[in-house]
């Protein structure tokens, strides 16, 4: 063998371990997404089972505010079929709408004493508004996740393995501008 067959040969064997590594790196960025996704949907599948106890505690006190019971409760269906369908752009409004559901929840509680008071109250709402706190951490390893698969799948030369593996960008989850704003708290209180 002479000593140019051998320079084509490593440098073949180095394009094919470099190629290797680049698809190894996407499998994990793409697994890690998933990852993430799956962590989200075991907290929102936590808080789906909650929300029907906290309403059901709240009928029993407060008989006038059907409404924001019932705002609730379809918030919470909307959230569960975007999370069953894995519908990540779904997901974000239908989230919106389920905490601003539960703020005006929360905030129409104050006004009934006896049910602020109550145990099974005071422990679901503890419950959810952990489990709110944790989906909030998770939504930003879930999105840290997508973003650096994202950004590798789009770098060259990472984007040839990808297109030809059909490696694809992933959704963020995003919530609305009016979730991320400031919380009024007079027109809630007032």
């Amino acid at each position: 063998m002479d000593v140019s067959t051998f320079i084509v040969i490593a440098v073949v064997v180095v394009v094919l371990v470099y190629a290797i590594m680049i698809y190894n790196n996407l499998v994990r960025l793409k697994h890690g997404v998933s990852q993430a996704w799956s962590n989200i949907d075991v907290l929102l599948k936590q808080r789906h089972d909650e929300l029907p106890k906290l309403v059901e505690t709240c009928k029993q006190f407060m008989g006038y505010e059907q409404e924001t019971l019932r705002q609730v409760m379809e918030a919470r269906s909307r959230v569960a079929e975007a999370r069953e369908a894995g519908d990540v752009a779904a997901l974000g409004p239908a989230e919106t709408q389920l905490r601003l559901g539960l703020g005006n929840l929360f905030a129409v509680a104050e006004d009934y004493p006896e049910l602020k008071a109550s145990e099974s109250f005071q422990h679901l709402q503890s419950r959810i508004s952990g489990l709110e706190n944790t989906i909030a951490d998770r939504r930003e390893y879930y999105n840290e996740a997508v973003n650096n698969n994202n950004v590798r799948i789009e770098q060259f030369p990472d984007v040839l393995i990808a297109r030809k593996f059909g490696f694809t960008a992933r959704d963020l989850l995003e919530f609305s501008d009016e979730e991320k704003k400031d919380v009024d708290l007079k027109s809630l209180f007032g």
